[in-house]
């Protein structure tokens, strides 16, 4: 979900001449921390944004517990159940194309890019026809997704949406990888089950959301009048598995709500209006062209009240995500019961509008148990692929794995089961097998084919993946996954940022002083070449040009990489490189240590630190 405009406070919205007052929910800011100032020039410390303990991450018991949270009653069964364990692999993915792209999934960056190509291909794969539409007017130029499934009259279309890109701060997996991921699983179904369908079903995934609706409005002043009047209904899913979460639709009492409504009702949860979200997702433009729009949300960083705690549970007086455009924004960010809920009404609202009453076919699911795994060359190991019945009678299920890596085998034991049973998986690496981490898709095949994913990591020295393994080297994310002395990690402007407004200060209090600066990081094996890199400034009020009194100490491990001291002060950043191939194939902690003596300051300010493995 967007913020509001310029961080104002209240934006207004005038619409069929009406002004709405909307609530906004700017990033939260980070609060000072009182420390004793630095002796040489004051120089006030701010901390950090303050980034809260995760949620522990998605378990099986979870999964499993939220599936059970939302049995579809009886008169709601011509729906399919929507497996809330395929909803968070696509969660997953969406996570580590963030961790591979710079930390985040913003609109016109890499890892916006490569969230529309894994959507794409699963997409192309279960037989949609897939537009990518270029948003030239947006702020980040980049792409919106559309998919339509082929059937139905075109002239009938119903619209399911939800934006792709997230904000630069984080991964953005509740905000909102958890709508694209509930829309994307949901799409999968319904090619799956391959209905005949009253209605064009189509899907959408926005770019630009964050920076002002952008992408769904350009998609939406594309339309001509006709094309628009096709579309009788657009439903969008923005942060729809928030961790406090409610259960929030977009203009409730309205006819085309009915269903997401109906589904909810059904399952005693007494939703809401969703007054927190009103203009600021990518239902606003479809709602200013005419075109009637609802939608599923569980909150941002709006406060739970009293009551709604009573009723849906979670902490009352407290932000529905409180990781709302913020780094802890992972997934562990993500109540599986919530997303498992908004996801099963998605499928409710799908078959109501577009399929009808038709009870589905006999149908399976199919899971890995554990989801990742590691081997080295040469070896191997085992995994667990389990089915269920999902609908109708047991049927036979056969059993296959695409995505694997050259010189890597995949096989079962039996390779076919009847469902609810199951099955050996064993993944082998010959010694000339491909390093890296790499997506498998495990397939059932019956009457139709269901997919879980397994993420296989091949060890060992045959190559290297290469990429950075700092996270947020520049300091602007907050402190995570930084581990520091208080007030190290600043935005004070004494000794300004090299770029961005914060930075790493150690030392700098004229008085004997210890300030450390840590990060864990893990060398993957093959990378002979890693280099770490950082800029540093030196600032010092000693005079003389023998003696080191204040020192900088950077650590890989237990080992000492370089030293640094008062001696070595100069006007501006120098970038320091120093190499540590020698560490790859292990997992260390690079440590930052300043000491400071009894009288006279030596600053040491770092910024834009990285470690680049090659």
């Amino acid at each position: 979900m967007r913020g509001s405009a310029l961080s104002a406070r209240i934006a207004f919205v005038v619409c069929a001449g009406m002004s709405v007052t909307l609530a906004a929910h700017p990033v939260v800011a980070s609060p000072p921390v009182d420390l004793p100032p630095r002796s040489a020039g004051p120089h006030p410390v701010a901390a950090a944004p303050a980034v809260p303990a995760p949620a522990a991450p998605f378990t099986a018991a979870d999964v499993a517990a939220a599936d059970r949270a939302a049995p579809a009653p009886a008169a709601l069964l011509a729906a399919p159940d929507i497996s809330v364990a395929n909803v968070q692999a696509h969660l997953a993915q969406f996570g580590s194309i963030a961790s591979s792209n710079g930390g985040n999934r913003r609109a016109g960056s890499a890892g916006h890019t490569a969230s529309v190509a894994y959507v794409k291909g699963r997409l192309q794969a279960a037989g949609y026809t897939v537009t990518e539409q270029r948003c030239t007017s947006c702020t980040y130029p980049s792409n919106n997704l559309i998919a339509e499934w082929p059937g139905g009259p075109a002239d009938q279309v119903v619209m399911f949406g939800a934006h792709l890109d997230g904000v630069s701060a984080g991964p953005g997996i509740n905000d909102n990888a958890s709508g694209s991921a509930a829309l994307l699983e949901n799409a999968l179904v319904l090619a799956t089950q391959n209905p005949t369908t009253t209605k064009r079903v189509r899907f959408a995934w926005w770019t630009d959301e964050e920076q002002g609706l952008n992408g769904s409005r350009f998609y939406v002043n594309s339309l001509s009048a006709t094309q628009r009047g096709y579309i009788k209904g657009y439903y969008n899913f923005d942060m729809v598995g928030s961790t406090n979460g409610g259960y929030f639709i977009n203009r409730l009492t309205s006819s085309t709500a009915a269903p997401l409504k109906a589904y909810w009702d059904s399952l005693g949860l007494q939703p809401e209006e969703n007054v927190e979200g009103q203009g600021r997702s990518d239902d606003y433009p479809f709602q200013q062209a005419g075109i009637p729009t609802s939608g599923y949300a569980a909150g941002a960083s709006a406060r739970k009240t009293s009551a709604q705690a009573a009723k849906w549970g979670g902490t009352a007086n407290a932000a529905y995500d409180p990781c709302y455009h913020r780094s802890c924004d992972t997934t562990s960010n993500v109540s599986a019961t919530v997303l498992n809920r908004a996801a099963d009404g998605i499928a409710y609202a799908i078959w109501q509008l577009a399929v009808g009453d038709g009870a589905p076919a006999d149908d399976f699911s199919v899971a890995v148990s554990p989801t990742s795994g590691s081997v080295a060359p040469g070896a191997s190991r085992t995994a667990t692929v389990t089915t269920a019945t999902t609908a109708g009678s047991p049927q036979t299920v056969a059993l296959s794995a695409t995505g694997v890596p050259a010189g890597v085998t995949v096989t079962f034991s039996p390779s076919s089961v009847t469902s609810g049973g199951s099955s050996t998986m064993t993944v082998t690496a010959s010694a000339a097998a491909t390093t890296g981490t790499f997506p498998i898709t495990v397939t059932g095949t019956g009457s139709a084919r269901r997919t879980a994913t397994y993420t296989l990591t091949v060890t060992g020295t045959g190559g290297c993946p290469g990429g950075q393994l700092v996270t947020n080297g520049g300091f602007e994310n907050g402190s995570s996954p930084w581990t520091a002395t208080s007030g190290v990690i600043t935005n004070s402007t004494a000794q300004p940022a090299r770029t961005g407004t914060w930075k790493a200060w150690l030392d700098g209090y004229g008085r004997s002083r210890t300030d450390t600066l840590s990060q864990t990081v893990t060398l993957p094996a093959g990378c002979t070449g890693s280099t770490l890199s950082f800029w540093l400034h030196i600032d010092t009020a000693e005079t003389t040009t023998s003696t080191a009194y204040d020192r900088l100490t950077v650590r890989l491990g237990n080992t000492t990489l370089a030293t640094w001291s008062n001696l070595d002060a100069a006007p501006g950043y120098v970038q320091r490189t120093l190499p540590v191939g020698a560490y790859a194939g292990q997992t260390v902690t690079l440590t930052f240590t300043g000491t400071e003596d009894a009288s006279l300051q030596t600053s040491f300010v770092i910024d834009d630190v990285s470690l680049t493995a090659s």
